[in-house]
This record gives structure tokens, sequence and C-alpha cells, in this order.
């Protein structure tokens, strides 16, 4: 028979920063998030990318209102969502790092046949048609529906957890 340890539990009223710091606790996959509204390519990290549906096959992600990137969000069509691996840190950082090109050099990537920028060497790719952008505090909901996928060879994922990113 195991034991499980008693731990004082807190509570408080949820104000943003406990929100964060609660969050922080939860492990969560990386992605970049890519498009072009006709305005050159933009992209921003991700790690609230959830599967909603196979059938027909829909995803979603949240980004915030005031992100960059979400001007082109808001405006394009289509969009690709690089899920990242253990070896692409610097990739999720340049990708939510603001004021830099975040398509320059190191950044290796190319168009795909329908115009959307692709990262080289994501672990796996899926190209979306963009349904739905749904309010959500001071934030958007973005549903896609995925048109296209690739992958790469299996490997270990990229996780942000507790402010850091991590390998499995």
């Amino acid at each position: 028979m195991s034991v499980i340890a008693s731990v004082p539990i807190s509570s408080a009223p949820v104000d943003a920063t406990l929100f964060r710091q609660v969050f922080r606790r939860h492990a969560a996959g990386v992605a970049v998030v890519t498009a072009d509204a006709g305005r050159g390519p933009a992209g921003v990290t991700v790690t609230s990318l959830a599967s909603l549906s196979a059938e027909p096959p829909l995803l979603s992600f949240s980004i915030n209102a005031t992100a960059s990137t979400w001007p082109h969000l808001r405006e394009a069509q289509t969009a690709v969502v690089h899920l990242l691996g253990a070896g692409h840190t610097e990739l999720a950082r340049t990708f939510a790092t603001s004021g830099i090109d975040r398509f320059g050099a190191p950044t290796r990537w190319r168009r795909l046949p329908t115009g959307e920028p692709v990262l080289d060497g994501a672990a796996a790719w899926l190209r979306i048609s963009i349904e739905h952008r749904l309010p959500a505090g001071g934030s958007h909901l973005v549903i896609g529906r995925v048109e296209e996928a690739g992958l790469a060879e299996a490997g270990a994922p990229l996780l942000y957890h507790d402010g850091n990113f991590h390998a499995l």
C-alpha cells in the first residue's frame, strides 16, 4: 500500500500572475506557426497547440492579441504548424523573440508550392486552412483544418516547462 504525503494546499483568487504560475507547471509541446498574408513571412512559437478532431482533421492554437504575428494570422487564409524536436531549442527561442528577423540566418526555410513558409528540419509540419479566429480574453483562438502534412524521422520532442525548453 502506498502512502501519499500530505501536501499543504493553498488557494487564492486567480489573477494573471497566479494563472501563469500554475501553467508553468504544465509541460507542453512546442510548435512554430508560420504564415504569409502577402507582407512577407511571419511566425511565432506556441505551446497551446491541440488536436481537436481526426475526422475532419482539425487543430487549434492560441496567440496573444498583441503578438507581432497576430496581424499576419488574422489576414492569412493558410498557415503551417511545425512540431519541434529536441534539437530545436534555438529555433523555438528565435520565433519567441520579438523585434528580430525570425526568418534571417541561421533559420533555414523554403516555401511550399502553395506559397506558405515552411521551416527546414521540423519533426513534423501541418499546412492548415484557417477556419475560425475567435477572440478569447487577451488572445485569439485559431482553428485550422489540416490540408497537408509532412513527417521527419521520429525523435524526442521539445517541451516547454517552468519557463524553459526541455528535451525528453
